[in-house]
This record gives structure tokens, sequence and C-alpha cells, in this order.
């Protein structure tokens, strides 16, 4: 069965993690993507681990794309790209504001090829503005938009990172959504559009709701710190990590009974979901005490039967063996000639009619050049005097037929 998108084709400009990860959502969804890199390559290519010239995180981020080492410095480089763009849905671009068009594919040269083309520009903090054309990663927008706030330890006072590139993965998903939406408003009016997205905006938009939310009444604003400091709900038990949270009157009720401490529930600090939350710091300290005099399996087995949410704190490879994760099908493992079995997630959104699936792994450098090429009418001499002159560049990957 076919995806949700198929026979929409995206032409993916865009390199690292969020434009990379946004095309392939919409790869697994159906979409055609032809992935455009420098003869360099992405630089996702060379971190992380490496098996057989592939890199893990590359792999991750590309899947299901077709590959083409374009050189878009050269006028030949330019009229290959310019040709794909005439049979393009969506053109996905991640340079600096500015760039792009000084190579000569500004979103006035895309559309004039393909009026109704969606150009998507991707960018760190806009296209104006005092940072706009600052180089950018991840840790900047954390820093910038007040995730490493709220990240804070409380005990040194000193902001920290998550450990997970959270903003360029955020802006994937936006991104994704914003061109699914954007095709959909094409398929009533007939019209495309310009969809700028810059990272610092979507994190910002992303922490508001409880995490910069005490600063919406202007004039009344709280301190955002204190609604996160109950947010950090580890607890060490006799022989590891557990998270469990109690919200509603229902659930401290039952972790009372489940920590054999109803004794609390006379307590005035916390009779009410209000008045546990002013005394969250003492309460915390509490029920830390009582969770570490319980061996992990038994406490979240005490903690479930009264409908606490709970679960056990995993390792990464912990996880691979989970019964819930077993029991979703969550990893699919995968068979490639060159890299041997290969583990992947599936794709999170289950389609009953239109399924998401993962039909290739991640093109290998200009994997598919010759291929691409032929499509839009270049013969095979061509394409070999165009790898000569260093226009094309890769398609030397190992075997995977």
């Amino acid at each position: 069965m076919a995806g949700p998108l198929e026979n929409v084709r995206v032409l993916d400009l865009t390199t690292m993690v969020a434009g990379p990860v946004a095309t392939m959502m919409l790869a697994d969804q159906g979409a055609e993507v032809i992935k455009i890199e420098s003869p360099r390559g992405d630089l996702m290519r060379n971190f992380g681990s490496i098996n057989n010239g592939m890199a893990a995180t590359f792999l991750s981020c590309n899947r299901n794309k077709r590959g083409l080492a374009l050189d878009i410095k050269t006028p030949e480089g330019i009229a290959i790209l310019k040709k794909l763009v005439a049979t393009a849905d969506v053109f996905v671009q991640n340079f600096r504001p500015g760039a792009i068009a000084r190579m000569g594919l500004g979103e006035d040269v895309v559309r004039a090829i393909r009026p109704d083309v969606i150009y998507v520009s991707i960018s760190g903090f806009g296209e104006s503005g005092p940072y706009a054309h600052q180089r950018v990663y991840d840790p900047v927008i954390q820093a910038l938009c007040g995730l490493a706030d709220i990240q804070t330890d409380y005990a040194t006072g000193q902001p920290r990172m998550v450990r997970t590139i959270v903003p360029d993965k955020t802006t994937a998903v936006t991104a994704a959504q914003a061109i699914t939406a954007a095709l959909f408003a094409r398929e009533r009016t007939g019209e495309g559009q310009h969809i700028r997205i810059a990272m610092l905006d979507t994190m910002i938009a992303y922490l508001w709701p409880e995490g910069i939310s005490s600063l919406s009444f202007v004039g009344k604003e709280l301190d955002p710190a204190r609604g996160q400091m109950g947010l950090d709900l580890i607890f060490r038990t006799e022989d590891g990590y557990i998270t469990a949270g109690a919200l509603s009157d229902a659930e401290w009720s039952g972790m009372c009974a489940a920590l054999d401490r109803a004794d609390l529930l006379e307590d005035e600090r916390f009779r009410t979901a209000a008045s546990r939350a002013v005394h969250g710091a003492e309460r915390r300290e509490i029920v830390s005490a009582e969770i570490r005099k319980w061996p992990t399996r038994e406490v979240l087995d005490r903690l479930d039967r009264e409908e606490v949410p709970c679960a056990p704190v995993l390792t990464r490879w912990q996880l691979l063996d989970d019964e819930q994760v077993k029991a979703n099908e969550v990893i699919e493992i995968h068979r490639d000639t060159a890299l041997g079995e290969v583990r992947q997630p599936r794709p999170a959104a289950r389609f009953d009619r239109t399924p998401a699936e993962i039909r290739a792994l991640a093109p290998y450098l200009g994997g598919d050049n010759a291929a691409i090429l032929e499509e839009i009418g270049y013969s095979e001499t061509e394409i070999d005097r165009l790898g000569e002159s260093g226009v094309l560049a890769g398609g030397g990957a190992p075997d995977r037929t």
C-alpha cells in the first residue's frame, strides 16, 4: 500500500538534522525525496559510529531518500537542479539567509520554474534581526530559547543543556507538519507558498505551554522557575531509578498507600493539589526517602496497583528489550548487503489505510546520480562527463542489490 504522500516529490538541499529529519518524515509517509548534497557530502556523514562508510546518525536522518551529489556552484550543476525543480512539489533549504539567492536558487527563481512549488526555508534565527546571519547549532538555540534555563541545576544555579538536540528535532517536526499543511492548501487553491521556519521561534512556541506560560499575563507575571522545580521526578530505589508522579488527589492517595505512608494524607502541607505545589520540595524529599527503601520492581508494582503513573528509568540498551517497546514493534531490523542488520525505529504515526514505512536505508553519497539524471533526459555519456568534470560526485557506493 502506498503512503499518504505518494507522488509528492521533494528536493532536499538541507544538511545536519532539522531539515533532513523533516524530509525523512515526508519520505517515510511516501514522498519521493531527493537528497541533494555538495560533492563533500552532508557533514553528518562524518559523525557517530560508522559502518562500511555509512554513519549511523546520517542514516537515521536520511532513510527512504534518493541521493544526488551535485556541485551547484557550477553552471551545469545549477542547470541540473533547475531541471529537477520543474518536477518538484517541495523545495527545502537551510542555508543561511541570503545564501541560496546568491547561488541563483532564491524563491523567485524556483517559482518561475515551478509556480505552485512549496518553498521552505529553515534557519536558526529567522531572516532578519541581529542574529540572522550568525552560524548556529542546536546548543545555541537551547541557550537562547529558555531551555537551558529550564534545565537549571537548582543545587548549583548553573543552567544545563539537554543532552539531545531538541531544537533541531522539534524544528524538524514543525517543518514536516507545515509542509503537509501547505500541500493540503495547494490541493484546495492550486497555489504554492513560502514557509519560513526559525529554530528559535519553534522552540519558544514549544516551551511556552508549561515552561514559559507564567509570563502570559502582562503585569501579572510569575517566576517561571517555580513551576519547573517539581518536574525532575527521578527517584532512586534500592537497586536503580524510577519515575513516578502524583498530580491528582487520587494519585497522591495512591502513592501514599503504595509507600505505606497513609499519614501523609493528613499532613496539611499536602491536603490539596495547590498546597502540594507550594510545598513541592518538602514532598519530593519525603517521597524520595520512602522510594529509596524499596527494590525497583516491587515499588513499581505497588505504585501501578494504586494507579500511580510510574516507570523504570531505562538505559538505551535496556529499552531494546522492554516489553512495551516490543509489544509496539517500535524497533525494526532491516537487512542491507553493505551494512548488515540495521535497527531503526518505525515511523511513529500508524496509518491504517496509507501506511508509513521504511522502504530503504539512507543513500551513499551520490548513490542515485545516474538514475536521477537519466529521468530528466541526460544520456550515459553526459552523466559520465559530468562525473569526470566534478559536477557530480560520489556514486562509488558498495553494492546494495
